[in-house]
């Protein structure tokens, strides 16, 4: 139960509880998603503070096994603040620790002026660590946004066609997520073809598909809240010796990186792995982004390989390995999979096909 961690962990600061507002946060420690209210963790429970929007639907959840066991709901029928007193005075609380990561400034300040007596203590980041090594539940629902995810880079494959734009395959791609039962969306699905696709976070256009030159498409599902996060880069119409050349140079290279990405290693390491390659075939300078990184409730989390991490894995580490080429006025190619480490080497939890496809 993330709850109990959590107590673990600000116990052993000299803490007697910590107190959340942040949608993240929330989520991670009880299983359950809103957008307003709060929660606490004591010694005895995970309080689930939220309004009658959520309320019915929290019941329901609790009711099904969804929350994690300690998780008990409140209904947030007055202020936070004079709720959250209440449930303080009750418990004879008076240190508390909040994420000051998560928090603002203008709130921490507050809870310090409406409670003049407790303490409370900012910790950083507090649930972090447990956040990068995925339990079982997690890497379950990451799976099934996968499977979501090869489905709709499959059936993109039949829509994408001379006359098209852009912005109608972003919409495709999602429509089709959806339809294979995404709850929304990692992130906003990125769509560029031709001198576009050299800009890896390029925003869907107008614009005709280009023929005969990259088509870039990187975007990922949610399922319970957690992330996908797939790339592939495919041709519309015939590849050229250039955008073959550039094409099998990405895919070597993260082939390499996959290989490299185990427990033990460190980030720069994996990074070099593909990074290298890269420079090798001649297109040093090419490639301005990281390799990969961690995503679970967030699509971007840590560790991160990157030619400066000094990230260690572990098993149950997830990463994503998405090496690019980006040539500016011509084009750019990225393949991206995602990957779940092992203690001797790393699972591949992307299903879909990277070879080069040409349509």
């Amino acid at each position: 139960m993330n709850g109990r961690k959590v107590y673990n962990k600000i116990s052993a600061l000299g803490a007697q509880a910590a107190v959340f507002f942040d949608e993240v946060n929330m989520h991670y420690i009880s299983g359950f998603f809103s957008t307003d209210g709060f929660l606490l963790v004591t010694d005895e429970e995970t309080a689930l503070v939220i309004d009658s929007r959520y309320f019915e639907a929290a019941d329901r959840a609790k009711k099904d096994g969804l929350l994690f066991d300690d998780v008990s709901l409140y209904l947030l029928d007055k202020s936070s603040f004079r709720i959250l007193g209440e449930m303080l005075e009750k418990k004879g609380i008076t240190t508390v620790c909040f994420d000051s990561d998560r928090t603002t400034i203008s709130r921490a300040k507050s809870l310090a002026d409406f409670f003049p007596s407790v303490k409370f203590e900012g910790v950083s980041d507090i649930c972090g660590e447990f956040r990068r090594v995925k339990t079982a539940r997690e890497v379950e629902n990451i799976r099934a946004a996968q499977k979501i995810t090869d489905a709709a880079f499959a059936h993109v494959l039949n829509f994408i066609r001379v006359g098209v734009t852009e912005k109608e395959v972003a919409a495709e791609l999602e429509y089709a997520m959806r339809r294979n039962g995404a709850d929304g969306f990692a992130f906003e699905t990125i769509a560029v073809s031709g001198k576009n696709s050299s800009l890896p976070h390029g925003v869907p256009s107008d614009e005709l598909l280009t023929e005969n030159s990259f088509l870039t498409m990187d975007f990922g599902a949610r399922y319970n809240g957690y992330c996908s996060d797939m790339t592939r880069t495919v041709v519309l119409g015939k590849a050229d010796d250039k955008i073959r050349d550039i094409y099998e140079t990405v895919l070597e290279a993260q082939k390499r990186g996959i290989a490299a990405a185990k427990a033990g290693v460190d980030g720069a390491s994996v990074d070099a792995a593909a990074r290298d390659y890269i420079n090798s075939r001649g297109y040093e300078g090419k490639f301005g982004h990281s390799l990969g990184h961690s995503l679970g409730l967030e699509i971007h989390e840590s560790p991160r390989f990157s030619s400066r991490s000094t990230d260690i894995f572990v098993p149950g580490n997830i990463m994503t390995v998405e090496p690019g080429i980006y040539i500016e006025g011509f084009g750019g190619c990225r393949i991206e999979d995602m990957v779940l480490i092992t203690e001797d080497g790393c699972e591949n939890l992307t299903n879909s096909p990277k070879e080069l496809i040409e349509l």
